[in-house]
């Protein structure tokens, strides 16, 4: 099966990558050292939401991968992310559009964050309904069974 961008990932998840030589060719190109905020983030509280909503559907995230692209998940909203890592006031940050869905319907916009005491401190903006300010703190990965 051929994937064609958002709509795919987002009805056909386990479908496989998108492939895309010119994507990969930019990426590959992008690669520098490691960014401390790639991996999972767990969001800890957003502004405007109680922590039962936020984490209704499952466990309410922020993933940074080290190709400059990610995903998140919380309450009832979810996407991919194409981000830049970048800083601000000499901290490590990363700023992102993304595409995803909003309940059931198709969504899209932007977002920040900043790595600050350990914690990622940040904002994302929902196009049309709410932006929400939001602290998540590193995933603790359990070790792989064999």
């Amino acid at each position: 099966m051929e994937l064609h961008g958002w709509y795919d990932r987002v009805f056909f998840p386990d479908a496989g990558p998108v492939v895309d030589s010119q994507v990969g060719a930019r990426a590959m190109s992008r690669r520098k050292s490691p960014s401390p905020l790639t991996g999972r983030w767990r969001i800890v509280s957003m502004s405007g939401w109680e922590q039962d909503f936020i984490d209704e559907e499952d466990e309410a995230y922020f993933e940074f991968d080290d190709r400059g692209g990610g995903k998140f998940h919380f309450g009832y909203v979810g996407g991919w992310m194409d981000c830049r890592v970048t800083t601000r006031d000499g901290k490590p940050a990363v700023e992102w559009t993304w595409e995803g869905t909003d309940e059931l319907d198709l969504a899209h916009d932007r977002g920040w964050a900043v790595l600050r005491d350990g914690d990622l401190h940040g904002m994302i903006f929902i196009r049309g309904t709410n932006d929400a300010e939001f602290v998540a703190k590193p995933k603790k990965t359990s070790p792989k069974r064999k």
